[in-house]
């Protein structure tokens, strides 16, 4: 009789011993027109290490985030800032940074921010604009402020200021191809764009903002809290470590010629292996 007990005990351990754990929960990554490369590409990455994770489109991807009707909201650090504190003065990508973890609402938390991926507002010049004035950066055309003709895509929003300089509201066009035949047509003498915009003209020269005269822009996963594992925290911070700016605009190069978002995000992250 205790061998027969001592029999079904070790069948039970080894039966129990042989269970598969339960799968990890399904990730819901949301989606607006805007981001969604940015969604497949965490998708993606939670994959990567074997969790579930699927993109749902929302129009409101932080407010979906906040009701609990998805888990992972990919954003830019200043979007994110100015919406939960539009009074605060940060504007380096640090400062941005750590000023949107303390002004997100509770229940919420970020990720790592992709230190080397941009989408922020910039002034683009041709290559002769730039020669002539001596501009490379954009504190070179603080001292022309009055006299600058600036131009935006229709419906893109770009800042007000820079610095001591208030430019005149941009000069409008429907799509950037418009707009960049205006700027080397002299129609206008500076274009406004992001960082990561999808194929920007060789011709043309992208001045850079060495001292954040405007606010960062840095891509970077918001979540619920106490609903990612550590090894999806892991997959979503570590695609901060692999992203650039050029990688993330190329992409949309791709997209905007008719690619899938999910297959582009997929082909990038088969050639950039996480962990590596």
């Amino acid at each position: 009789m205790r061998r027969l007990a001592v029999a079904l005990v070790a069948l039970l351990i080894a039966g129990c011993g042989g269970q598969a754990p339960p799968p990890p929960p399904a990730v819901s990554v949301g989606a607006d027109g805007q981001s969604a490369l940015l969604a497949h590409l965490y998708a993606a990455a939670l994959r990567y290490y074997g969790s579930p994770a699927h993109v749902q489109n929302t129009p409101d991807p932080l407010a979906a985030l906040d009701s609990g009707e998805i888990d992972v909201a990919p954003a830019l650090t200043g979007e994110v800032l100015t919406r939960f504190a539009p009074d605060a003065a940060a504007r380096s990508a640090a400062q941005v940074y750590r000023a949107m973890v303390g002004a997100l609402p509770e229940g919420l938390g970020a990720g790592d921010y992709a230190d080397g991926t941009s989408d922020k507002p910039v002034v683009a010049v041709t290559g002769p604009t730039a020669a002539a004035w001596k501009a490379g950066d954009l504190t070179a055309l603080i001292g022309r402020c009055d006299s600058l003709k600036p131009g935006a895509v229709q419906g893109v929003a770009v800042p007000e200021t820079f610095g001591t300089c208030t430019p005149r509201a941009p000069e409008e066009f429907p799509d950037a191809e418009v707009l960049w035949a205006a700027l080397r047509s002299g129609e206008i003498d500076m274009a406004w764009t992001s960082a990561a915009a999808p194929d920007f003209p060789e011709d043309v020269t992208m001045l850079s903002d060495r001292t954040a005269l405007i606010r960062a822009e840095n891509v970077v996963p918001v979540f619920r809290r106490n609903t990612l594992s550590q090894t999806q925290l892991r997959s979503v911070n570590e695609l901060a470590g692999v992203l650039d700016t050029d990688a993330l605009a190329q992409m949309r190069a791709e997209v905007a010629a008719g690619a899938e978002p999910g297959a582009v995000a997929g082909a990038w992250l088969d050639a950039h292996p996480l962990g590596h």
